[in-house]
C-alpha cells in the first residue's frame, strides 16, 4: 500500500467526538485550539440537520468550544448544495427544522406543498402524521424523495431517538420509493465539505465515532480515518464490519499531537 501524505486538513464529527450529551469531551478544546494555532483547515461535520451553522456555533461556544460558523458543515447544507447543483431555483416540500429550511431558503429554493420538485426529509423532534401523509402523497404524484441523512437513531440524554433514516423507511414502505441520502456516509457530503475549505482528500483526515457513517464516509472519500471510542462504537463493534479505520484511538485527546 502506498504511503499516505501528511495530514494538512481535518474533518471531524461533532456528537461522540467533540461533545457527548451536551458536554465537551476532554481534549476537544485542546484539539480545536491546536488546529487554530497551526492554521490547519478544518470542518466540524454533523448529520443532524436541525440546527443552522450559526446555531451550532453558539451552542458549542456555550460549552466552551470555539468553532466558527464557517467551519461547521451540516447534512442540511450538503443537501441544499446538492439540490442547487441538480435543479437551481427549484421547489421543495420540507419536513424538518430551521437548519434545513434556512439552508434551502439561502440557495433560493421555494418551500411549497403544491407540486414540488422534491420532498426533502430532515431531522425534527416533532414528526407529524399529517406531514408524513402529505409527503407520501406528493412522492406518489411524482416528487423526488431526498433525505438529509440515513441515521436510524440519534442520541439524547434519555436514550436513543428515532431519526431520519427510520422515518424515511416508513415513507419508502408507503411509496415504494427509496430516497437519496445527502449526508454521511455519502462521499458527496465529504467532497463538498472539502471543497468548502479548499482541501484535498489525499491530505485530509476524518475523525468519527461511528463505523457506518463517519469511517465509511471518510474511507469512500479517500481520506485517512480515525475512530474514537467516546461515542457509540466499542472495540468489539469494529470487528463486525468488513472495513476498518486507519487508526482507532480512545478519544480526540489522543490526536492533539497529530495536528
Amino acid at each position: 500500500m502506498a504511503e499516505r501524505k501528511p495530514i494538512e486538513s481535518w474533518l471531524t464529527d461533532m456528537d461522540g467526538v467533540l461533545i457527548h450529551e451536551g458536554v465537551p469531551i476532554p481534549g476537544a478544546d485542546a484539539f480545536l485550539k491546536r488546529l487554530r494555532d497551526r492554521e490547519r483547515p478544518f470542518l466540524v461535520l454533523t448529520n443532524n440537520s436541525i440546527y443552522t451553522a450559526r446555531d451550532l456555533h453558539a451552542r458549542l461556544s456555550w460549552m466552551g468550544l470555539d468553532v466558527p460558523a464557517g467551519n461547521i458543515w451540516t447534512s442540511a447544507l450538503a443537501t441544499a448544495q446538492f439540490l442547487d447543483d441538480q435543479r437551481p431555483g427549484g421547489t421543495a416540500y420540507v419536513i424538518g427544522e430551521a437548519g434545513l429550511t434556512t439552508a434551502l431558503h439561502d440557495i433560493g429554493y421555494v418551500l411549497t406543498d403544491q407540486n414540488p420538485d422534491y420532498v426533502v426529509l430532515g431531522e425534527t423532534r416533532t414528526y407529524s402524521f399529517e406531514a408524513l401523509t402529505r409527503a407520501i402523497r406528493l412522492i406518489n404524484e411524482g416528487a423526488r424523495f431526498i433525505c438529509t441523512n440515513p441515521d436510524n437513531t440519534g442520541p439524547s440524554t434519555e436514550g436513543p431517538l428515532p431519526a431520519t433514516g427510520s422515518v424515511a423507511a416508513l415513507i419508502t414502505k408507503a411509496t415504494g420509493r427509496d430516497p437519496y441520502f445527502a449526508g454521511k456516509p455519502n462521499p458527496l457530503m465529504m467532497r463538498t465539505g472539502l471543497n468548502a475549505i479548499g482541501a484535498h482528500s489525499e491530505t485530509s483526515a476524518m475523525i468519527g465515532d461511528r463505523m457506518d457513517t463517519d469511517v465509511l464516509a471518510g474511507l469512500e472519500a479517500g481520506m485517512e480515518t480515525f475512530l474514537v471510542l467516546t461515542g457509540s462504537t466499542t472495540p468489539a463493534d469494529v470487528e463486525r464490519y468488513p472495513f476498518r479505520p486507519s487508526t482507532v484511538v480512545d478519544s480526540i485527546a489522543d490526536l492533539v499531537e497529530r495536528v
